[in-house]
Parts: C-alpha cells; structure tokens; sequence
C-alpha cells in the first residue's frame, strides 16, 4: 500500500469508541443496588451478547428493528435471566446508555488522527439519535465527519449495504478507509468488502473464523495514530 493511502479513519461506535460495559456499572455503584450489584458484569455482558445476537437475527429473517429497541430487548433477557423484575432498574439502565463515556485513550487519539489529516466518520448499528446522544455525552462534538447508522438501509450489519454507506458518503475507494471495530466480525467482514480494517481486541478473544480477516489488531485505541502514521 503506498504511503498515506488511507484518506479516512472510519470507527464502529458501541464497545469500540464507547463502554458499553459502563450503564451496568455506574447503576451497580448507586444507593439501592445492593441486590444486585455483585451481578452486573454478568448482567452487562449478556445485555450486550443479546443486543448483537438480535441485530444478526433480525438482519437473516429480514425483519428490522432500530437498535434502540433491540438495546431493550436485550436488557430485558438479562434481567429475566437474572430473575431481576424492577423497573426502575430498567429505565435506570436504558437511561445510562444514552450517557455512555468514551474509553480514555478515545479523545488524546481523534485529536492526533485529526492532526495528521485523517477525516474522521462513524459506521453503527445505532439509531441517528442514539449516535449523536453518545457523540455528546461523549464530548465529542464537531470531531466526526460523518455519522452513518444502518438506519438509512435498513438492516444490521454485516450486510454489504451497510459498509457501502462509507465509500458513497465520503467519495472514497474501499481501500482508502480504515475500519475500526472492537468487534471481530465486524472487523472480518469489513475487510472482505475491501477495508483496511483494524480490531481492537480489548478482552484477547481468539480470532474470528469468518470470510475476512482483519489487517490489524490493536489492544485499544492509543496505538491508531502511529499505526496509521505508517500505512
């Protein structure tokens, strides 16, 4: 690849640029949580197992939802799992994911892509509003380009006609965008389309045995600006 190939950094947003992790724990830290505190790992981690499992299902049968409702159908089978009826739990928790905070090394890492031309987009299974609540609650207003949501084709990814969304909205050729997901088939399947995609492996799950490989794999976030540096 010729030197400064890459026009555009192009992120996944949920687990990728923002902790999902993080409503489940704020929540499990208030006054009343006691029950149910020592759980939320548990709590969270089949919430987010089920929203992805939801979006993938709806995608095959054909049968679409926003991502918001598919956020609360998965926390509603966590709960149920967890024998855990309360609805101001509830709310409580769909409240904090419209506040998801950005992981640390997400602002310091923008600004340096910014600072070395990169354009900057989103590509997300989230609803336009729940992109542009998280890009605020987040801090990052003004820093994106672009906030593509599967929304305007109507089905989760990996569908090919979610990633075409990226190279018709910033007129640019696949192999000039970098993709990044901290999902593993999000990050296999970009590459198949033709990205140059980066995973970032947070939890050091083993690879994804898909159709596409990812080019890069990251630990988190910080070492992007020096990886693109070189490509």
């Amino acid at each position: 690849m010729s030197k400064n190939r890459i026009k555009a950094c192009v992120f996944d947003a949920y687990g990728t640029l923002f902790d999902v992790g993080a409503a489940a724990r704020i929540a499990a830290g208030e006054a009343g949580a006691e029950a149910w505190a020592a759980r939320w790992p548990e709590i969270a981690a089949d919430w987010r197992r089920k929203q992805l499992e939801y979006t993938w299902l709806r995608a095959v049968a054909g049968h679409h939802a926003d991502f918001w409702q598919v956020t609360q159908d998965g926390l509603d089978w966590a709960l149920d799992k967890a024998g855990l009826s309360d609805p101001a739990l509830r709310e409580r928790l769909l409240a904090l994911y419209w506040q998801l905070a950005a992981f640390p090394e997400v602002p310091g890492m923008l600004a340096a892509l910014a600072g070395q031309g990169q354009r900057l987009a989103i590509l997300s299974n989230g609803s336009p509003g729940m992109l542009e609540g998280a890009v605020t609650s987040a801090g990052l207003q003004g820093v994106f380009e672009a906030l593509y949501s599967v929304e305007s084709v109507g089905v989760f990814k990996p569908h090919d006609r979610v990633y075409e969304l990226v190279g018709a909205g910033l007129g640019l050729e696949h192999e000039e965008v970098l993709f990044v997901s901290s999902n593993g088939w999000d990050a296999c399947a970009g590459a198949a389309f033709g990205f140059t995609t980066a995973w970032v492996n947070r939890d050091g799950a083993p690879m994804d045995r898909l159709f596409g490989r990812p080019h890069h794999v990251l630990g988190d976030l910080a070492a992007l600006p020096g990886l693109l540096a070189g490509l």
